[in-house]
């Protein structure tokens, strides 16, 4: 079963970086009108002052994300998580990468704002899921991060803030 799921995570996963590449890309000015310098690139901002609209799809990942990756925040604080753990956990993460990018419907500005978070999210689960319990500690930190972005630019009734710290 495990290897059934990485295969379509796999088959999945080039898509994923293709779909973040483009927000980038979009972020950076891609559109002639705007004038966008290299400083907001990869920076989130709010919808003219306010948090962005999210889908029913993206707030139960999100969620899930959350949820996962506060079940073993103790262990990864202690230091005493394991890479099997980790890899766990990057699992979790990536099948929610997958359901969201299968399920979710926003709006293209929401979007591109959203894969800035998401490219966070698909890095920290990649170093997860790497050999070395520093760097998988490290994209433990990033996945936590993302989800502090996530909550504080995107609306998201009823969120149960994170119990992490950094």
């Amino acid at each position: 079963m495990f290897i059934m799921q990485w295969k379509k995570i796999a088959a999945i996963l080039p898509a994923v970086f293709l779909l973040a590449l483009p927000a980038k890309a979009i972020m950076a000015g891609e559109h002639n009108h705007h004038s966008h310098g290299p400083e907001k690139q990869a920076q989130l901002s709010l919808n003219n002052g306010k948090k962005w609209v999210t889908d029913e799809n993206l707030r139960q990942a999100m969620a899930r994300i959350r949820d996962a990756l506060e079940a073993d925040m103790h262990a990864i604080h202690s230091g005493k998580a394991t890479p099997e753990q980790y890899r766990a956990l990057a699992q979790k993460i990536h099948d929610q990468v997958a359901f969201i990018i299968g399920n979710c419907k926003l709006e293209q500005k929401t979007d591109a704002a959203f894969h800035i978070v998401l490219a966070d999210i698909i890095a920290g689960a990649d170093a997860m899921a790497a050999p070395g319990g520093n760097i998988a500690r490290k994209g433990a930190e990033k996945v936590s991060s993302a989800l502090d972005s996530y909550v504080a630019y995107f609306d998201h009734p009823g969120w149960q803030g994170a119990k992490h710290s950094h």
